[in-house]
């Protein structure tokens, strides 16, 4: 790295505070704290949703999962749209009828405070391990970078996290992630522009090694081989559009951007457009993994750190600096994010009464903040020997558990007899037997959602006659 490189990352990295805490509203209550006073505009929404996702895993891992295959993953990213116009369709508008604060406050209306406790905790959990994942993804760079070893990374990624989650609420954060989606999709389109620029064999050579193949519809022999093949037509729509459903409906690091909007449409059109978004963003990401195979060729390599090499290597001084910047801009967002969902889960799902003033209880907020930060660097440590590519493991983490979350979230919409003994016992049915599944390896990480959705409510209904609501 040159001087300049560094020159770059440090103004960007001030610039993204500053900005953050020009849009910081003064006096604020704890509510406005977590909820934007829900006054932000839908198209902002939109951006936030979207770079909050686009993490270290979309900017590295993807890339590095293109280079070793091809764009079959794009397939899962048609699910995802699907999804979210499900989710607006159908999820939003119960939760606008009420005074929400979180994504879990609906369960408590539906069915009582116990169900809306223990998803607030299944909820935690998941993103400490899921975002755990993803803080580590954001270390291979800054390692490589730095020449340092992954736990001082780690430390300095989680550090400008926290100050980024903490200088405005989610509105600063809202505000600051659209300028976060700019810078790193902008590093994307120029790392595409000289990798091909700078390749010798042309862009057709793509198409004769197979790397530009989009859909697969070889579905295996049997059904249990079809269930491990994660990248299909079928499971990757399906599984993409069940776990879209999962983390923007059942998930309050998503949710709690939604109720930041002004009201029921401008939620439903911050979602709907993401889904859109989100393919094009997940192809840009995809055909620049498809572009490392043919400027490298094969390497032996781990996948997650060809992209990082590429940059530190190959761009010249001040693009090697923007670049990164874009590739902390999708760390910051993401982990920014999930300390915020965290927070406020907590605050407002587990802990009793209502903290009315910001300034008043302004440390004890700030200190939820630095506890879930801590958590999630220990989280981040036990992934750093992992031969796996980081993405497949963050989705795995979430899928695991999500599946039974959105499963309660759909058996309260639909199923109108079931009470909060039966969402109680079907969510940890679902969970244990995903558990099975996933030990004995049934199953690819695409279908889990589906496969403890489909427990879940079926669990529901049967316990619904065992333990009939009043």
């Amino acid at each position: 790295m040159r001087l300049l490189d560094f020159a770059v990352i440090l103004f960007y990295l001030l610039a993204v505070l500053l900005f953050g805490f020009y849009h910081k509203k003064k006096g604020q209550s704890v509510r406005d704290y977590f909820l934007g006073a829900e006054d932000v505009p839908w198209w902002a929404v939109t951006f936030s949703i979207i770079a909050a996702e686009t993490s270290t895993l979309t900017f590295i891992s993807i890339p590095g999962l293109a280079y070793l295959t091809n764009l079959n993953f794009l397939q899962v990213t048609f699910g995802y749209a699907i999804g979210r116009a499900i989710v607006a369709g159908y999820f939003l508008p119960a939760y606008f009828k009420g005074e929400l604060t979180t994504a879990y406050s609906f369960l408590e209306t539906r069915f009582g405070i116990k169900t809306r406790s223990i998803a607030s905790v299944i909820f935690l959990i998941t993103r400490t391990a899921a975002d755990g994942v993803r803080l580590f993804a954001t270390a291979i760079p800054i390692k490589l970078l730095l020449g340092i070893d992954y736990p001082y990374a780690i430390l300095i990624i989680a550090l400008f996290s926290l100050l980024y989650s903490l200088i405005g609420g989610v509105k600063g954060v809202i505000w600051v992630d659209v300028l976060q989606m700019g810078v790193y999709f902008l590093g994307a389109v120029i790392s595409i522009i000289i990798i091909f620029n700078s390749s010798t064999l042309p862009f057709a050579e793509l198409i004769n090694l197979h790397k530009l193949q989009i859909i697969n519809l070889d579905f295996g022999g049997s059904f249990g081989e079809f269930l491990k093949r994660p990248y299909t037509l079928i499971s990757g729509i399906i599984g993409g559009m069940f776990l879209s459903m999962s983390t923007h409906g059942a998930d309050q690091m998503i949710v709690q951007k939604l109720l930041a909007t002004k009201n029921l449409k401008t939620a439903q059109k911050a979602l709907t457009a993401s889904g859109i978004l989100i393919i094009a963003q997940f192809a840009l990401f995809l055909i620049l993994g498809a572009g490392l195979f043919l400027f490298y060729g094969k390497m032996d390599i781990k996948s997650d750190e060809i992209f990082p090499k590429f940059i530190i290597e190959n761009l010249p001084a001040g693009i090697s600096g923007f670049v990164i910047a874009g590739l902390l801009a999708a760390a910051l967002s993401t982990i920014a994010a999930s300390i915020s969902s965290m927070s406020s889960s907590t605050l407002f799902d587990l802990l009793p009464g209502r903290l009315e003033g910001l300034k008043k209880n302004r440390h004890f907020v700030f200190m939820l903040s630095i506890m879930w930060t801590a958590i999630l660097i220990i989280s981040s440590f036990f992934f750093m020997n992992s031969s796996k590519a980081v993405v497949e493991i963050a989705l795995g983490i979430s899928s695991f558990t999500f599946g039974g979350l959105l499963g309660v979230f759909l058996l309260g919409l639909l199923y109108k007899r079931a009470g909060e003994k039966a969402a109680i016992a079907s969510l940890f049915t679902a969970i244990l037997a995903m558990s099975f599944v996933i030990v004995f390896n049934l199953a690819a990480w695409t279908w889990y959602i589906v496969i403890g959705v489909a427990i879940t409510l079926a669990g529901g209904f049967l316990y619904s006659r065992l333990f009939p609501q009043n």
